[in-house]
């Protein structure tokens, strides 16, 4: 863990960095323990080109970026809410404000119920065993009252704007055919019950001024040994889109998007068999993945076979006490410029907070995960996820466009066009030396430099 905390934080990226015909660059160097640091700026020009050079094209684009950043897990919303007012509000902002020291964070997602890192199971409508509620009477969202509200109350007065994904973990147990939290299946008989269930959850939350952009239906639906957890194949959640979430959907007039799967990327025959239904497809939107297994390549199988669906990166978890050398590493190979290369229009890093013990969690929940923060009390650590998703976040703002860039060995890149017309560059230098190079876009050339397993942030 980190004990190191934020500074050198300059102005954003549209305040100075064209103005003064110059680059803006931020540095992540673990081995030098620069951790996401604004440094001198790169100049523009020069004729004489480096061995290594990434061409910028803006002409050429790719998906629109709805954001970057974390799941807001119940556990992680208890630790913040219990902290002090003023650290808290401090933290909240450095998290999902959008000037000064605030790294950017711009999207969130959220469990529909519990999630294993909640301290306790709970569904919206629990009831003792052998009781059943069909016309959901009984639906509450109460037990997110207490913090996960609260703390997106918070949040959405710093950033109105942030888009919230709500994901399940366990329908309540009643509706499962083991009427457990872990494992089982829906039964076919409250396919209709499960569909309300959204629409209320989502009403329920719009009430409490919380707009949920989108869903998945399932998270992991091919894992059901966590606590709590569903299985869901591809035919049942087809049938569950078509005949019962959809119509729902259609006639609450929700306009929530559906997003299918929320698992690993082996698995890319999943989303697209559910696609392959033409009555199921018209109420989707797209497909999110995790990255536990299979290549991040495969995403882009998806988007060829349905290049209208969007793509979304949803999950990846650090593993206690993390290794912000090779964390960094990984994630932004793979998961920054991995996922957005494949299509992903988000990238979603698990979880947000955690205490020094990795708590909460659920009976049978993940013991290992690492959140982006340690929150001990008011004490607050930052993690190698904190800095994965703020190399992006911060200058990569909702509604910016990928455009294409080389990719050249060993320097793994992607770039984008923002909404107020600049240029990001994101750069790893994913080799066992310091490597200089040039970037090439049109009428803006420059050199620079990266140290083994850093990362630049490049803005003009």
């Amino acid at each position: 863990m980190l004990l190191l905390s934020m500074s050198s934080y300059g102005q954003t990226a549209s305040q100075k960095s064209t103005k003064a015909g110059g680059v803006e660059f931020w540095l992540t160097d673990p081995a030098k323990s620069i951790l996401f640091v604004k440094q001198s700026s790169v100049s523009l020009g020069g004729s004489k080109k480096t061995a290594a050079t990434i061409h910028v094209n803006p002409a050429q684009t790719y998906q629109t970026i709805d954001g970057f950043g974390y799941t807001l897990t119940g556990g992680s919303a208890m630790l913040i809410h219990r902290m002090d007012a003023r650290i808290r509000a401090n933290l909240l902002n450095e998290l999902f404000g959008t000037t000064g020291k605030s790294i950017g964070t711009s999207y969130l997602r959220v469990s529909i119920g519990a999630s294993d890192l909640d301290d306790h199971v709970f569904s919206y409508d629990d009831l003792p065993e052998g009781q059943t509620d069909p016309t959901l009477a009984k639906f509450s969202l109460a037990p997110d009252r207490d913090y996960l509200i609260p703390i997106l109350k918070q949040i959405l007065a710093i950033n109105p704007s942030i888009k919230i994904l709500g994901s399940p973990w366990s329908p309540p147990a009643w509706m499962k055919t083991n009427g457990n939290s872990k494992g089982g299946s829906l039964k076919t008989d409250y396919y209709d019950a499960y569909a309300r269930y959204f629409v209320k959850y989502i009403q329920g939350m719009a009430k409490e001024g919380i707009r949920i952009d989108a869903i998945t239906i399932q998270n992991e639906p091919l894992h059901p040994g966590n606590n709590p957890s569903m299985l869901m194949l591809p035919a049942e959640q087809a049938i569950f889109i078509k005949k019962s979430l959809g119509p729902a959907f259609k006639a609450a007039k929700i306009k929530t998007k559906i997003i299918l799967y929320d698992h690993n990327a082996d698995r890319p025959d999943y989303p697209i068999t559910i696609l392959n239904d033409a009555d199921a497809r018209k109420y989707v939107d797209g497909s999110a993945f995790h990255l536990y297994a299979g290549p991040i390549s495969a995403l882009s199988e998806v988007h060829k076979a349905y290049p209208d669906k969007n793509l979304y990166f949803t999950e990846q978890w650090i593993g206690a006490p993390g290794n912000l050398k090779g964390d960094l590493v990984w994630h932004v190979r793979e998961l920054v410029i991995g996922g957005t290369r494949n299509w992903c229009r988000t990238v979603l890093q698990w979880n947000l907070a955690a205490d020094p013990k990795q708590n909460p969690h659920t009976p049978g929940g993940c013991t290992e995960c690492l959140g982006a923060l340690t929150i001990d009390g008011n004490k607050v650590t930052r993690n190698p996820a904190y800095y994965n998703v703020a190399v992006a976040a911060k200058f990569v703002r909702p509604g910016s466009v990928r455009i294409a860039s080389d990719e050249v060995k060993s320097l793994p890149n992607v770039a984008f066009k923002t909404p107020d017309g600049h240029t990001v560059l994101i750069v790893l230098n994913d080799s066992s030396a310091t490597q200089q190079f040039t970037v090439d876009s049109g009428n803006s050339q420059f050199k620079s430099s990266l140290s083994a397993g850093a990362v630049g942030t490049y803005v003009w």
